[in-house]
């Protein structure tokens, strides 16, 4: 595969592609499991793809824009984020309902897109289960700034959203703008989304975002130290999967959600050893 990465220009976008989402996804993944809002992620790849599927409706019009259906999935991401926080403010009460409220949404404006530009393609295909030669040249610069915007806004407000994270009412109180962070937080959170797409696909996005940071949590002692861990085991199922899926010749998304339940299920089986050599440690 060197070989082909020095060869071919697509390969190497999408393996700089791989490295730079398996950062900010397990990154902000670790937020979002701790506020137990895992299922973020697939309501909003889901209007992602009904971003995808429009831009490339509208491709075919005979005016056509010059944004791309990967920039018209990330404005519908972003737009989604918003709209799932205004729905939190008017259920006060059952927050969580907004989360398939916006899922349902991007599932039916995605079939209503797909339909109108002429049913589902290799496009398509790609943006649902991950391509390793999907990548342009401006969908890594896209997705570079991005990343460099994510890593920067988590760094600035780090102590911020871990208070908001684990105690929401005491962030309240400290006087932080919990809401301006909620909104902010979403929004970096629908650009990542809509980053990983390219490489996983849209029904495999919330898998990157969540499955490292479960391995993770088994390990870590610290907050700190789950993001690290998260952050390690989400670019080994990276690259192993693209890796993989290359040559394989199948879409890496699969094979990097598999090499995810691989290294978490080899995680839980060498606790359970080490818990029981404990246990055995005790009672001789």
């Amino acid at each position: 595969m060197l070989e082909a990465l020095i060869n071919y220009e697509l390969l190497r976008n999408t393996f700089f592609t791989g490295l730079l989402v398996g950062l900010i996804a397990p990154l902000l993944g670790t937020f979002i499991v701790v506020q137990r809002q895992a299922m973020i992620a697939d309501g909003l790849s889901h209007v992602t793809l009904a971003g995808i599927a429009f831009g490339m409706f509208m491709q075919k019009q005979p005016m056509a824009t010059m944004i791309t259906p990967f920039q018209f999935g990330m404005i519908f991401s972003i737009a989604g984020a918003v709209i799932i926080e205004k729905l939190r403010s008017v259920y006060r009460e059952f927050q969580e309902i907004a989360i398939p409220i916006i899922h349902s949404l991007g599932v039916g404006l995605a079939i209503v897109f797909i339909a109108l530009a002429n049913g589902i393609n290799t496009d398509i295909y790609s943006y649902l289960f991950g391509s390793v030669a999907a990548v342009s040249r401006n969908d890594l610069l896209l997705i570079l700034g991005t990343a460099i915007f994510v890593v920067l806004i988590v760094s600035v407000l780090y102590k911020k959203l871990f208070a908001l994270s684990f105690d929401e009412e005491f962030a309240e109180v400290s006087g932080i703008r919990a809401r301006f962070i909620h909104y902010l937080f979403m929004i970096l959170t629908a650009l990542v989304i809509a980053a990983s797409i390219r490489i996983v696909g849209v029904l495999l996005v919330s898998a990157l975002m969540t499955l490292p940071v479960a391995t993770s949590m088994r390990v870590a002692k610290s907050f700190k130290q789950t993001i690290w861990y998260s952050i390690l085991y989400g670019e080994t199922a990276v690259i192993v999967g693209l890796i993989s899926g290359y040559y394989l010749e199948i879409p890496p998304g699969g094979t990097i959600v598999l090499t995810a339940v691989l290294l978490l299920g080899l995680t839980l089986l060498a606790k359970k050893i080490k818990s029981l050599g404990r246990i055995e440690g005790e009672h001789s």
